[in-house]
C-alpha cells in the first residue's frame, strides 16, 4: 500500500472510495473493491489498535459433513432472540464455506488435522463443530496478518494515518468524503463513497476486552451525517473476560467451554447448574449467571483444570501465555473470570449491500447493523459477518451514482474525550442489569459531554437512550424492572431522536410517554 502526504488526496478522482478503519471489514472491503481506488484511513499503525487481531474463537462456517447452512442459520436465529432477520442468517451462512475458501486462497494457515482436514471447535449455542480456527486460539491475528498481506499486494489500495473528523456531503445530503485531521493538518477527500468500518463500543465500558480506541467513533460519525442507528441497546458481555485487574482485560475463549471448561464459585459448586444449555448457553445467559453470582458476594472461576489444562499450551496458547503473564496455571488453578463488554450487536442501520439510511454511505463490520446478531450475536459470527458483507458492499457502490460536489464545512470543534467518567457511567449505568433510573441518570450524565461535542459520550447517549426505550428484557438487554419480553420489535434512531428522549428524561417524562 502506498502513503500520500497529506493534501494529495483532494484532488482524487470521483471513483474513490474511502474505507475507514483496518481491521478484518476494513481490508476485506478494500480488498473486494479492487480494482476501484480505494484510501483505506487508520487511526492507528496498520495491525494495531483493531479488535480483529484479538478475536481468539475464530469463523463460524458449516464445513463439517454433518453440517449445513441452514442449521447455522437456525443457530444465529436461536441466539438473537426474536430480532435476527432470517433472510441475513441464511445468505451469510450460505456465504460461510466459500470465505473460507477465500482466506485459504490468500495462504490463511488454518488448523488441519493429521488428514488435512480443517479441525473444528465448538462453542456455545451452536448444534454442530463448525469453528475453523488458526493458531489455536489466534485465529484474528492470523487472519489480520493474511488480509494486510494482501492489502499490501493490492496496488488499488492506498493507507493514511489520519483522524477522521466528519463526513463531508453533497447539497442533497449525499456523503461525498471525509475531514480528517493528519500531523495537525485538516484534509478533505473527495470520494464516491465512504465505507465505516470502524470497529465497536467496548472501550466506553470500564471492564472491556477491547482495544482502548473501541469508542463508538464511527457511530457518532454517522449520527451527524444523519444516519438511522438500530438496536443500539444490545451490547453484549464476554462471560469470561480474564479478572486479574488489567484494562483492557484479557480474554478466556468461549472455545474453552466447548472443550470441557467449567464455571464454578469459590466453594467449587457449578455456576451453571440447573440452568438450560449449562456451560454452553448462550453469551447473555452466561453472563447474567456470572454477574448474578457475583451480586451474591462470590467470585466466579473457569476451571480448566486436568487434561483441558496439560494441553492448553498446544490448543490454546493465546489463553495459556495470558494466565501465565498473570501467575495463573490452568492445570492446577482455575481462572478468575467476570464479565466484560466484548461487541456491540447494534449500530448503523445498513441493507443487504451494506448502505446505510444517507446516500454514499456504508458500513461493515462491527459498526454496523445487518439484521445478522439481533438481540444477542451467536459466538465466531463476527469476522464471519465483516468477509460476507465486503463483496456486497462492493457491488452496491458500483451501483450508485457519484455523488455531486462535496460542501465542505469546517469542522467542528472537538473536544479531548474524559473518557474515565464516561466508561464509569456506562459501566454502572448500562451494564448486564439495567433498569429505568440507572439508565435516566446515565442520560443526564452523559448529555453535557455529547452536546459539547464528545463523540465517546454522544455513543453512551444514544446507547443509554435506546436501552431506556425498550422497556423488557431481550438478548443481551436485561431490564431488572421489566424482566419479560413485549412483541419483537426493533429500535431505531436519529440524532434529533436522542435530544428530544434526552429532554424528555431530564424533565422527567417516563421513557414510552
Amino acid at each position: 500500500m502506498n502513503a500520500h502526504s497529506p493534501l494529495s488526496f483532494s484532488a482524487l478522482g470521483s471513483d474513490r472510495v474511502i474505507v475507514v478503519g483496518a481491521g478484518v471489514a476494513g481490508l476485506a472491503t478494500a480488498l473486494r473493491l479492487s480494482p476501484r481506488p480505494v484510501t483505506l484511513i487508520t487511526a492507528s499503525p496498520l495491525g494495531s489498535g483493531t479488535a480483529t487481531g484479538w478475536a481468539q474463537g475464530g469463523i463460524a462456517a458449516a464445513m463439517a459433513e454433518d453440517d449445513e447452512a441452514a442449521l447455522h442459520a437456525a443457530d444465529t436465529e436461536a441466539a438473537g432472540a426474536g430480532l435476527t432477520d432470517p433472510v441475513v442468517a441464511a445468505r451469510v451462512a450460505q456465504a460461510g464455506p466459500g470465505l473460507i475458501e477465500w482466506l485459504v486462497g490468500l495462504g490463511a494457515p488454518f488448523d488441519r488435522d493429521a488428514a488435512g482436514v480443517l479441525a473444528l471447535g465448538l462453542e456455545a449455542a451452536h448444534s454442530r463443530r463448525r469453528i475453523v480456527r488458526a493458531g489455536g486460539d489466534s485465529t484474528g491475528r492470523v487472519v489480520l496478518d493474511t488480509l494486510l498481506k494482501a492489502a499490501a499486494a493490492t496496488p488499488s489500495i492506498e493507507m493514511l494515518v489520519a483522524t477522521v473528523r466528519g463526513l463531508s456531503q453533497d447539497e442533497h445530503g449525499a456523503v461525498a468524503g471525509i475531514v480528517c485531521e493528519r500531523d495537525g493538518d485538516t484534509v478533505h477527500i473527495a470520494a464516491r463513497a465512504v465505507v465505516l468500518a470502524t470497529g465497536g463500543i467496548g472501550a466506553l465500558y470500564a471492564s472491556t476486552t477491547n482495544p482502548r480506541g473501541a469508542t463508538g467513533r464511527g457511530l457518532a460519525l454517522a449520527a451527524r451525517a444523519g444516519a438511522i442507528l438500530r438496536d443500539m441497546e444490545f451490547v453484549q458481555f464476554h462471560p469470561t473476560a480474564i479478572s486479574v485487574g488489567l484494562d483492557p482485560m484479557p480474554l478466556a475463549t468461549e472455545a474453552l467451554r466447548g472443550e470441557g471448561a467449567r464455571l464454578i464459585d469459590t466453594d467449587g459448586a457449578p455456576v451453571m447448574a440447573g440452568i438450560a444449555g449449562g456451560d454452553l448457553a448462550p453469551r447473555d445467559v452466561v453472563a447474567r449467571a456470572i454477574f448474578q453470582a457475583r451480586s451474591r458476594g462470590t467470585d466466579v472461576f473457569l476451571d480448566c483444570r486436568g487434561a483441558l489444562g496439560a494441553r492448553m499450551q498446544s490448543r490454546f496458547p493465546t489463553v495459556a501465555g495470558l494466565c501465565a503473564a498473570s501467575g495463573i496455571d490452568p492445570q492446577r488453578q482455575p481462572i478468575p473470570v467476570r464479565p466484560a463488554a466484548h461487541y456491540h450487536m447494534g449500530g448503523i442501520k445498513v441493507d443487504g449491500f451494506g448502505a446505510s439510511t444517507v446516500p454514499g454511505l456504508f458500513a461493515c463490520g462491527e459498526v454496523a447493523s445487518t439484521g445478522l446478531h439481533g438481540a444477542n450475536r451467536l459466538a465466531s459470527n463476527s469476522l464471519l459477518e465483516a468477509m460476507a458483507f465486503a463483496p456486497w458492499i462492493a457491488e452496491g457502490i458500483s451501483s450508485i451514482p457519484a455523488p455531486g460536489p462535496a460542501v465542505f464545512a469546517e469542522p467542528r470543534q472537538q473536544i479531548a474525550d474524559e473518557i474515565a467518567p464516561i466508561r464509569q457511567v456506562m459501566e454502572t449505568r448500562v451494564g448486564v442489569v439495567r433498569e429505568a433510573d440507572g439508565l435516566t441518570e446515565a442520560l443526564r450524565r452523559l448529555a453535557p459531554a455529547a452536546r459539547r461535542g464528545s463523540d465517546a459520550a454522544l455513543t453512551g447517549l444514544v446507547v443509554a437512550s435506546s436501552a431506556l426505550s425498550r422497556i423488557e428484557s431481550r438478548g443481551s438487554h436485561w431490564r431488572s424492572d421489566h424482566p419479560d419480553q413485549t412483541p419483537v420489535r426493533h429500535s431505531a434512531v436519529t440524532l434529533a431522536d436522542v435530544w428530544r428522549m434526552t429532554e424528555a428524561a431530564a424533565a422527567g417524562i417516563p421513557a414510552g410517554t
